[in-house]
């Protein structure tokens, strides 16, 4: 996506008189675009540039001399976890100097781990998406399953190759550059068995069985796909008044086409359990972008009983429960999950969202959406807590 795109993102980094930011989000999602479309008179610093790193990383205090020669308003540091040594430059800067800084990184794991320096609390944190229905206008939903909403992705025709090269971009630049794992292999295909399991409960000893590595690894691998935001867990709902509950998470990929590159790159068709499962997935992450932006960061869960009946997404407390059908039509029979949760808890929004063609009543309790109104109505606001 160039810096000349014409989709406007919705996220606004935003410094007003606080003097630092950090913008994380996936590799590929638009960071360095929306950071050069924000702040056009920045001083940037692109680590990606293998000589520019090299100097920064023998000798950090480089920064500091530049941005004090240079009196710039603010800098941007993109790909900040390349050189962590330098978050100590940029905290001696915010001390001794009216230079504000805005870092960015898609991965938070070698920061933590290689600098205890994060600005002592000092810089807000900012968080970037794949596009979202809001951003792309009239969204469609068979381009979206199928090709994604990382920005390149989406706006390609034939977005294939740009998908495969993207998880093979992830293994070399992010796992084996970065040395998070030495495993190489075992991690490969730790991620195919993430993608034939997306969407359900985690079973640590099934995936460790199948990579050939310890379900311990399997753990460290999954926390790797968190720090490096390619994926997130959805915790289970563990409130309940009558059921006994699953109390397993489940795990979900940041984007809907990265899961279609690592299952094999079948086009998905609408009526299958792929698309439904598409579907879902498109929508939590539509929800998570929403919460982000907005700054609610109401936790997200899912409800499930040891005798099967469930909700796939719950939002706060209670302040919206929500199944996602991919099919039209919907009727009573699609409504289990919700009535047994109603009847245990006290839900301020209880919705299915389908492909029906217009938003009805189903009962005194449930309202069913089509997808396309779901959207427009969360980015209006309709389902905040009030």
């Amino acid at each position: 996506m160039s810096v000349l795109s014409p989709i406007q993102r919705s996220l606004k980094v935003d410094l007003k008189e606080h003097n630092a930011a950090f913008l994380w989000g996936p590799r590929k999602v638009g960071k360095t675009t929306l950071l050069h479309q924000q702040f056009p008179r920045a001083k940037f610093y692109d680590l990606l540039d293998s000589a520019l790193r090299t100097a920064l990383l023998v000798r950090p205090s480089l920064l500091r001399e530049e941005v004090l020669a240079g009196a710039f308003k603010v800098v941007v540091i993109d790909e900040i976890q390349k050189v962590p040594q330098l978050l100590d430059e940029v905290h001696w800067c915010l001390e001794n100097s009216t230079t504000r800084f805005v870092l960015c990184g898609s991965s938070a794991r070698k920061v933590k781990r290689g600098a205890a320096n994060l600005l002592g609390g000092r810089a807000w944190r900012f968080e970037l998406f794949p596009l979202t229905s809001a951003e792309v206008g009239k969204p469609s939903l068979e381009r979206i399953v199928n090709h994604g909403l990382v920005p390149a992705h989406y706006l390609e025709e034939k977005p294939e190759r740009s998908l495969r090269s993207y998880v093979v971009d992830y293994l070399e630049q992010e796992i084996q550059f970065e040395a998070l794992t030495r495993n190489l292999a075992g991690f490969s295909r730790f991620l195919e068995a993430v993608a034939l399991t997306h969407g359900q409960l985690i079973n640590y000893s099934n995936i460790a069985r199948d990579c050939g590595v310890s379900a311990k690894t399997v753990r460290e691998y999954f926390q790797i796909l968190e720090d490096t935001l390619l994926g997130h867990s959805l915790e289970p709902w563990r409130k309940s008044r009558k059921r006994r509950l699953i109390e397993t998470a489940k795990f979900f990929l940041f984007d809907v086409g990265i899961v279609r590159a690592l299952s094999g790159m079948r086009r998905i068709q609408a009526g299958s359990d792929e698309f439904g499962r598409a579907f879902e997935h498109f929508l939590i992450e539509e929800i998570r972008a929403y919460q982000s932006y907005r700054e609610r960061f109401l936790p997200l869960s899912y409800w499930r009983t040891s005798t099967g009946l469930e909700v796939d997404l719950i939002i706060g407390e209670l302040d919206a429960a929500i199944e996602f059908k991919a099919r039209g039509q919907i009727d009573e029979r699609d409504t289990k999950g919700l009535r047994a949760l109603l009847e245990d808890q006290k839900v301020k929004n209880a919705i299915i969202v389908s492909l029906d063609k217009a938003k009805r009543i189903l009962s005194p309790a449930i309202t069913v959406y089509p997808w396309q109104t779901f959207c427009e109505e969360l980015w209006g606001g309709a389902f905040d807590a009030r």
